[in-house]
């Protein structure tokens, strides 16, 4: 096993080789925290993320696995706590989007977007549950979407994923709330990251138009409130919804 400083507190972060992902797991290296980058699909990618926060002074190792895959979760979360002897902080970032109109919505199609953002958020929670549970002491933060509180046409399937992991970060905060253990969801707005760099311009338009600020967000904007749920100073903030959309969800 390799020798971990335990006062150093690990974070992990799904999803993380890119978008982001990344910029919360750049975020939490850059206060601190000792980095576990989880990935699917993309380990240069990943391994670019751990070079990055190794540049800027940090630790950071990549872990593969599609969070949509229990068995994957499972071998993962055990290989980062051999590794890194566990896992302090948890944000469920990673998460997919499959759009379509419901009455021509396939089952693949629906399943295969609840199975990574719903389930994942699930199995990736309850892995590293018990660890916090017995150390007393953790942050797990999940990242849902503006459109699990306003919904949006063509994306009930990732409406309902988004919605769902509200109600879950409601319920688990108060199964652990007295195992100095937190729980709380941010809702990006529209960033800018590859999902809003497709949108064509009628498109782009018509969202700008909504948010009251008038922009896109930034991925550090996000970042910057995620590092701030995962400190200690935001001992007595669970079970939350917090909007970082630009007044969009007003």
């Amino acid at each position: 096993m390799t020798t971990i400083d335990s006062d150093i507190k690990t974070a992990l972060v799904t999803g993380a080789s890119k978008g982001l992902g990344k910029a919360i797991a750049i975020q939490l290296a850059q206060n601190g925290m000792r980095i576990a980058v989880n990935y699917n699909s993309s380990p240069e990618s990943a391994d670019q993320v751990v070079s990055h926060i190794k540049d800027l002074g940090g630790d950071a190792f990549p872990f593969k696995a599609d969070v949509s895959k229990v068995d994957e979760v499972n071998d993962m979360v055990s290989k980062i706590e051999d590794t890194l002897n566990k896992v302090d902080v948890l944000v469920n970032n990673a998460g997919i989007i499959n759009d379509q109109l419901l009455m021509r919505m396939s089952d693949e199609t629906w399943h295969s977007v609840i199975d990574t953002n719903l389930n994942g958020t699930f199995y990736c929670t309850r892995a590293v549950l018990r660890n916090m549970v017995k150390n007393r002491w953790g942050r797990i933060i999940n990242i849902g979407s503006v459109v699990g509180e306003r919904g949006n046409p063509g994306q009930s399937n990732y409406t309902a994923s988004k919605a769902a992991i509200i109600g879950f970060t409601k319920a688990l905060s108060k199964e652990v709330a007295t195992r100095n253990i937190t729980v709380n969801i941010v809702n990006p707005g529209y960033v800018e990251t590859d999902t809003t760099a497709v949108l064509n311009e009628k498109q782009r338009s018509h969202w700008l138009s909504v948010i009251p600020q008038g922009r896109f967000g930034e991925t550090d904007d996000i970042a910057h409130m995620v590092n701030f749920l995962a400190q200690d100073h935001a001992k007595y903030i669970t079970g939350q919804v917090i909007c970082v959309d630009g007044g969009m969800a007003v």
